[in-house]
């Protein structure tokens, strides 16, 4: 009787020892939290919102009458621009032309420096050397080697016999070739980077355990590395994506959207029409369309990764 008295005395006091603990420790986690909520909610947040409401008005630069407020009508006009939808397309191809070669060729160099190498201290180092130069400085050498005169690329298939050269940023076939091909080598490091870190948190005894079964090379990637690095290929793909898609100083400098609009990605011809032609309130609606879609595409890939996770 005594054991029990004391347990529901005990069991009477719990929730209320639980419910003084929780108030300062939630105040607390909140003080925390607040220095680096207020720059999210400053640089981040507000001007979301302002430019979510920018999108349902006539804003233009060095316009003397007051804003007015018009509602979907940039939208509608957004459904029947064409160059819009045009360069959305070329978007999409840009994204995906260098977000795939990336994963591959840094999984491939990740999986090269992952090995016990000769001075593979150093083969990581220059691995992250084009992640550490700025994009404009990239695109600028990109262009000296793309140079049809003088450029090391058209020199070196001129010495091997291969042609004369071509201009390769002002071709209308060749230009998003050549600009994806930039793009896949900017940023590549970081994806290596990544998947590197993940290959090193792969225990080792799994894959010892594995090649005493006798599984080969490509069966012990199969069935211990890649389930063990899927997590950070699928999170690490999708920044890409997102990253890809809203490029523009990339490929600003190498071809400022040319020719003919063949490399002009919707950062960019959103760029012009708030820019060089004024139009604030039309460009903030294509920022609003593109961030409504990107968020749509990585919502069906979360869904897909999650069920997918789940029948696992």
């Amino acid at each position: 009787m005594t054991l029990t008295a004391g347990a529901e005395r005990s069991a009477r006091g719990t929730p209320r020892a639980t419910g003084r603990e929780s108030g300062p420790v939630d105040h607390g986690a909140w003080f925390l939290v607040l220095p680096a909520l207020i720059p999210i909610l400053v640089l981040s947040v507000g001007p979301l919102l302002y430019g979510i409401g920018l999108a349902f008005t006539d804003s233009q630069s060095g316009r003397t009458a007051p804003t007015r407020w018009v509602g979907t009508l940039n939208f509608q006009d957004l459904l029947h621009d064409t160059l819009f939808w045009e360069s959305f397309r070329i978007g999409l191809v840009w994204a995906v032309g260098v977000t795939v070669p990336q994963f591959l060729l840094a999984l491939g160099l990740a999986l090269l420096l992952s090995q016990d190498l000769r001075l593979r201290w150093l083969a990581r180092a220059l691995a992250i050397v084009p992640w550490a130069m700025p994009e404009v400085v990239v695109g600028i050498m990109w262009r000296l080697v793309y140079n049809p005169d003088a450029g090391i690329l058209n020199e070196t298939l001129r010495d091997l016999g291969l042609g004369d050269g071509r201009d390769w940023l002002s071709g209308l076939s060749t230009a998003l070739p050549a600009v994806v091909v930039v793009g896949v080598w900017a940023g590549m490091p970081q994806t290596t980077v990544a998947l590197l870190a993940g290959l090193q948190n792969t225990p080792r005894e799994l894959h010892e355990a594995a090649a005493m079964d006798g599984a080969g090379a490509w069966r012990r990637f199969l069935t211990v590395t890649w389930p063990a690095l899927r997590p950070v290929a699928l999170a690490i793909t999708a920044l890409n994506f997102i990253w890809n898609f809203n490029s523009f100083a990339l490929v600003y400098v190498l071809t400022n959207g040319g020719p003919g609009g063949r490399t002009r990605l919707p950062m960019l011809f959103a760029y012009e029409e708030a820019f060089r032609y004024g139009q604030f309130g039309y460009a903030t609606a294509m920022g609003c369309v593109m961030v409504a879609v990107i968020s749509v595409i990585l919502a069906l890939r979360l869904v897909a990764t999650l069920r997918g996770g789940d029948d696992t």
